[in-house]
Formats: C-alpha cells, sequence, structure tokens
C-alpha cells in the first residue's frame, strides 16, 4: 500500500503519513502529467480525506500505468505532488482554460474557489487579477501615442486602448464593460454580487482561451501536421 505525507486538514497534524488506499485519474494536463484524485486515512486521526495530487516527472508515467498510484511500495511524495484537498471549494470549481501561464492559472483557480464557497467580492478580485497580468505583456514598449503610465497602470483604461487600438477582438469589448476604471468596479468597495463575479468570470475565461489556449492549440495542429507529413 502507497503512502503519502503531508499535513491533515482534519487533525492539523504536521507531515503526517498516509495510507493511500484508493486513487482515481481526473485528467491529463500538457499531454503528460497526469492528475488524481487520492482517498487517503491520517495514521493519528484516523481519518479520510481526498488529496488532489499531480505527477511531478515526465519520466514516472510508466511505473503509474504499470503500479498503479495505491501500489506503490514508497511514499508517492517521491513521484507526486499535493495540489490541494477535496472540500466545500470543489462542490461549484470552474476549470481553468488550458496552457495558463502558471501564475495566471494559480489565481484564476483561486477567484473559482472564492465563488464557489460564495466570496464574490473576492472571485473577482482574483479574475480581475488573470485579466491585468496577461493585458500587461500585450502593450507594446517605448513611447507610443495614448499610451501613457497611467493607462498603462490601470487595467480600466488599458482595455480600452487594446481594443481602440486592435490588439483585442472587438467582438470581446462588450464582455469587457464589466472591467471599469480602478476602485469603480465594486471589487475595491466589497459590493460584487455574484452575478457581478460571474460577468468578471465569463470575461476573462473568454479572453485567456483567446491570448493562450487558441494559439497554443493552434501551435500544436501545426506541429501534429508536420510530424504527419514528416514521416515516411
Amino acid at each position: 500500500m502507497s503512502e503519502l505525507v503531508v499535513n491533515c486538514p482534519r487533525c492539523k497534524s504536521k507531515s503526517m503519513t498516509f495510507d493511500l488506499i484508493k486513487a482515481i485519474p481526473t485528467f491529463i494536463q500538457s499531454g503528460w502529467q497526469q492528475w488524481f484524485e487520492a482517498f487517503c486515512i491520517c495514521r493519528a486521526c484516523q481519518r479520510s480525506t481526498v488529496f488532489v495530487l499531480y505527477q511531478d516527472k515526465i519520466g514516472t508515467t510508466k511505473l503509474l500505468e504499470d503500479t498503479g498510484l495505491p501500489n506503490l511500495n514508497f511514499a508517492v511524495n517521491r513521484i507526486m505532488r499535493v495540489d490541494s484537498h477535496i472540500s466545500l471549494k470543489d462542490e461549484i470549481k470552474e476549470t481553468p482554460p488550458e496552457y495558463l501561464p502558471p501564475n495566471i492559472e494559480a489565481a484564476f483557480r483561486e477567484g473559482a474557489a472564492c465563488l464557489a464557497i460564495g466570496c464574490p467580492n473576492a472571485a473577482g478580485t482574483m479574475f480581475r487579477l488573470c485579466v491585468d497580468l496577461a493585458t500587461r505583456s500585450m502593450l507594446p514598449e517605448g513611447d507610443v501615442e495614448g499610451l501613457n503610465r497611467t493607462v498603462r497602470r490601470n487595467l480600466g483604461l488599458r482595455l480600452p486602448w487594446l481594443f481602440d487600438n486592435e490588439v483585442l477582438a472587438g467582438s470581446l469589448r462588450d464582455l469587457s464593460t464589466c472591467i471599469k476604471d480602478d476602485g469603480n468596479d465594486g471589487a475595491h468597495e466589497g459590493t460584487l454580487s455574484e452575478k457581478d463575479a460571474a460577468d468578471i468570470l465569463d470575461f476573462t475565461n473568454v479572453l485567456l482561451k483567446r491570448i493562450y489556449t487558441e494559439p497554443k492549440r493552434i501551435e500544436l495542429a501545426k506541429e501534429r501536421r508536420a510530424a504527419r507529413r514528416s514521416e515516411k
């Protein structure tokens, strides 16, 4: 039986050993990284927790396929990392778009967790952060007409500039109205409703797919086509 060493969310024991009883694969990320939900028993309090684990190294894929995560004769921390544990935040959880930079994916997951437990202001702030991080890199460097320091810094002003200069597709402009000037979108005043947060989520989701997911899928499709044509 496999073991997992992690802090227990039930009894709060630090670096406690768990018996890993059962694991089910949930999805594969980046074409190789396997994610699991693992049912584990704490040896201190004898209570159960379902942990979300992900594969740490690509070279362990065959071992996981041949032996199975629950049947390893060592602590799975050697080849897996603990992402989180299943709790109330997972009741209604939005999945981040594919191929996001790690910092943006982390912010999206935090926003989705906040929305799931009924914290719309926190959720809106994190989704807004995703948009902020994603659009900063889209701005050209140097002196550009209409692009002063305030516009660069302020997301509510940056978005209209990106639309006006056709850096972002105009079809997204209507959805972007949920992101207003700093201090005027509710998140800063703590007045966002769940509907407001859901609007920000919708815009964030579509925007991130346009910036990251769709270009990466096209790139991968081109690579697959090139590989097929190179086969003899």
